[in-house]
């Protein structure tokens, strides 16, 4: 061995690595004690040439034979005359040699219950990056909530990112070290992938050779490598010699793929991240510029100086840390971009550059559906109509895994669960269960004692007693106080109220790192990832944990008019073995809402008499309901007589009672400045109402002496104004005189401001029993008939039929 440079040869480097291990150094470590750089024992670790004198002190400290660690020497081109090394030529001949084995790595994804491999350019959704992290935010709740009302948090809002979205690709490459956070299923391994397919396939980052490491499978390898040495060896066996790795190394090459942080077992972590820290920190100076570098030492050294009078301390890291910061440009640096959930990461390194994976917006789930139901028997306009129908449901898609499991479940009939439950459950399950399971992630062995229904239980509690406060934003210490509560119950719970503290802190880290159902929305406040997931289990709580006990169900239909509780009526049906008591408990209360006003009562009398005088081949409760609706004047838009099954177009007497409306659409018609054909269409409507049916003579001549008094329509939308502006009021007072005569439609009421809001809420109240009815629970089928024969009935009635 005459030559001026030696190297390790791949055994060689196992040897050294396993002696640094055994004498408890790191390289950095070493080479301190040589009094050297950490550049060259980056060098000898990574199988380039090192000076042939250095080699040997390197393998005498580490007590090694160096003739058995070199490899074959160094060729004087590679040694001496680096910068003729045609670097461009290795990279395309490595990137050649593994795209195929990049391709069936990362060219597919499978998660959940997908019974096959999904290529990934067949449904790759383009990513969006957040540059400042969310849970960082220095924000107050009340900042937080600027934008929210009390009824509607975030059907809600607080989802709605406000800060600018950037490409992923764009940030990529904006910075050569970067860390990319999201919470679970965000779509963090899935655009890792896409970074390797793009980048083999020419369409990114083209000089560069791509490595993807599975973080979890480099931390469990036997005899524990690092982590350079790990890729050196996933190259190897992709058929890449030794010098072409340290040649792509050492001109800043490699764009190095670290998935999955977060997955890591806890006694792997420090190594692991260690030797992420040391990797990345590795950076080249290029020849051309060594041989110039002295000349520059005299400039150091007066900055040196300058730095050491003010500080009282010199210049720290020496010249080459002073030369790299003032020639970046001439020094070369590996891409490093690494995977972690949000909220697992303790653990900072400096020199990277945070940043978070946004949820997707409209756009973004539109994209996805196109793909994922293109040349299926679903359609994808049919997946996001239905998805926009169904705000709550539609939230949930922000997540892409959620969004997957939304896919497959609509797949399956063409159509979402009408037991929402059922839907919500099966996305809990993959968040709480088979997210992890599937990958074999073990996690923490605090949360981990925990079994599922206990972890369950505790969101639960967490839930009930932040929805009932109103409080669906809750600081940090609220958090870890229901926590304890819980932890302090638990058998063989330790009691030390500081390591309860500790505890329930490392519950809730792992809560949202694991699971992603309670996140950080600012600096230490906290809240449910989404509203249904509160809701849910709030709902829960009730039903399951405190199994429908009397007290829990009086608890929860105390709140049957509060708007905000819709949903966890609607989950708390659903998710019951059997609903029928919930739901006789609901009916009771409505009724309730309207016994004490005998006004009310005699108008839900009225409108029982009129939907007798009716004869149609539907539910009689459907009729009360749209005779309830059109007289109290409600904007509801035949919600509850259409879920009662309602047709409209089936009898006169029906469509009298429409006619009535003519004042209302007239008013809307003027105020809003409709154009003429609004008009003219509302003309033919009521026409056709009072004149195309066979209505009875005296009421017939009533009509038509009333239609004599309006206007041509021909004579222009200013003449019928100015008609109604003079007549309107008298000519609408006749016609309702008319219809209370002969048809009993059309009184005023003259409700007092009291009387409607009761009315409002007593209608809303029954549209919610309906829907609860309607919702696919289990329910008896006695229990449901009797509760539909009695909608919208006077209490008198509904004790007579009682008994």
């Amino acid at each position: 061995m005459s030559g001026r440079s030696l190297s390790c040869s791949p055994e060689g480097i196992q040897k050294a690595e396993r002696a640094l291990i055994r004498y408890l150094l790191t390289q950095k470590a070493l080479a301190d004690e040589l009094e050297v750089t950490r550049q060259p024992i980056g060098k000898f670790f990574t199988g380039k040439p090192v000076n042939r004198n250095l080699f040997v002190q390197i393998c005498d400290r580490l007590d090694l034979e160096w003739e058995e660690i070199v490899g074959e020497p160094a060729s004087e081109v590679e040694v001496n005359q680096d910068n003729s090394i045609d670097i461009d030529a290795i990279v395309q001949t490595v990137r050649k040699k593994i795209k195929p084995l990049i391709q069936e790595r990362c060219g597919t994804m499978r998660v959940l219950d997908m019974t096959q491999p999904i290529g990934l350019n067949d449904i790759y959704t383009n990513v969006n990056i957040l540059e400042k992290i969310t849970g960082r935010q220095r924000l107050g709740i009340d900042e937080l909530l600027q934008q929210c009302t009390s009824e509607d948090f975030d059907r809600f809002g607080l989802s709605r990112i406000t800060q600018k979205r950037v490409p992923g690709l764009e940030v990529v490459k904006k910075h050569p070290k970067l860390m990319i956070l999201g919470k679970p299923g965000a779509g963090k391994t899935t655009f890792l992938k896409y970074l390797a397919i793009q980048c083999m396939g020419g369409q990114f980052q083209t000089e560069h050779v791509v490595v993807f490491v599975t973080l979890k499978d480099f931390a469990e390898t036997a005899n524990k490598p690092g982590l350079l040495e790990y890729i050196g060896q996933l190259f190897s066996s992709y058929g890449i010699v030794t010098t072409q790795v340290a040649d792509l190394f050492k001109h800043g090459r490699v764009l190095i793929l670290l998935d999955g942080l977060d997955e890591i077992r806890e006694e792997d972590s420090s190594r692991v991240i260690h030797q992420i820290r040391e990797a990345s920190d590795n950076f080249y100076l290029s020849e051309e510029f060594k041989k110039d570098s002295l000349k520059y030492s005299e400039e150091f050294k007066k900055d040196s100086d300058k730095y050491q009078s003010i500080h009282h301390t010199p210049f720290p890291g020496g010249l080459l840390k002073w030369l790299r910061e003032k020639f970046p440009q001439k020094f070369y640096t590996n891409y490093f971009v690494t995977t972690c959930r949000i909220a697992a990461n303790e653990y900072t390194f400096e020199k990277f550059t945070e940043v978070e994976v946004a949820d997707f917006d409209d756009d973004q789930i539109s994209n996805f559906a196109n793909k994922w139901f293109k040349n299926k028997a679903v359609k994808p306009e049919t997946f996001i109509k239905r998805l926009e129908e169904n705000n709550s449901i539609q939230l949930l898609a922000a997540s892409p895994l959620l969004l997957t499991l939304l896919c497959l479940a609509f797949e399956e009939s063409g159509n979402f669960p009408s037991n929402r439950s059922e839907l919500y459950k099966e996305g809990l399950d993959a968040l709480l269960k088979k997210w992890d399971a599937k990958r074999g992630i073990q996690r923490d062995q605090i949360y981990k004692k925990l079994s599922v229904q206990c972890k369950e239980d505790l969101l639960s509690k967490m839930a009930l007693t932040t929805f009932e406060k109103s409080e669906y934003l809750f600081k940090q210490k609220v958090a870890e106080q229901y926590i304890t509560e819980y932890i302090h119950n638990l058998p063989d719970a330790n009691t030390d109220e500081e390591t309860l503290q500790l505890d329930s802190e490392q519950v809730l880290r792992s809560i949202e790192a694991q699971h992603g159902l309670v996140v950080a929305r600012a600096k230490r406040i906290y809240s449910f990832s989404h509203l249904i997931f509160h809701e849910y289990f709030t709902a829960r709580e009730f039903v399951v944990v405190r199994q429908s006990s009397e007290e829990a169900l009086q608890n929860i239909v105390s709140h049957i008019t509060e708007k905000r509780w819709r949903e966890v009526f609607l989950l708390a049906v659903g998710m019951s073995p059997s609903a029928d008591i919930l739901l006789q408990l609901m009916k009771k209360h409505v009724d309730r809402i309207v016994v004490g006003d005998n006004k009310l009562q005699q108008f839900l009398e009225w409108v029982n008499q009129k939907s007798l005088s009716v004869q149609l081949q539907c539910k009689p409760a459907a009729i009360r309901a749209f005779y309830f609706e059109h007289d109290c004047d409600l904007d509801s838009f035949r919600i509850l007589p259409r879920a009662l099954e309602l047709d409209f177009e089936v009898n006169y007497d029906l469509a009298l009672t429409l006619a009535c409306d003519v004042d209302q659409h007239l008013t809307l018609t003027f105020a809003d400045d409709y154009e003429f054909n609004l008009f003219l269409t509302l003309a033919i409507d009521l026409a056709r109402i009072l004149f195309g049916l066979t209505i009875e003579p005296k009421m017939q001549q009533a009509l038509q002496q009333l239609k004599a008094q309006l206007p041509y329509v021909d004579g222009g939308i200013e003449i019928f104004k100015q008609w109604w502006e003079i007549k309107g009021h008298s000519w609408i007072k006749q016609f309702r005189a008319v219809m209370i005569k002969y048809r009993n439609i059309g009184q005023d009421w003259q409700f007092s401001q009291h009387q409607k809001e009761l009315l409002k809420q007593y209608y809303d109240a029954n549209t919610l029993l309906v829907e609860c009815l309607n919702s696919d629970c289990n329910v008896n089928r006695e229990v449901r008939q009797q509760i539909e024969d009695t909608l919208l009935l006077p209490i008198a009635e509904i004790k007579q039929r009682q008994q």
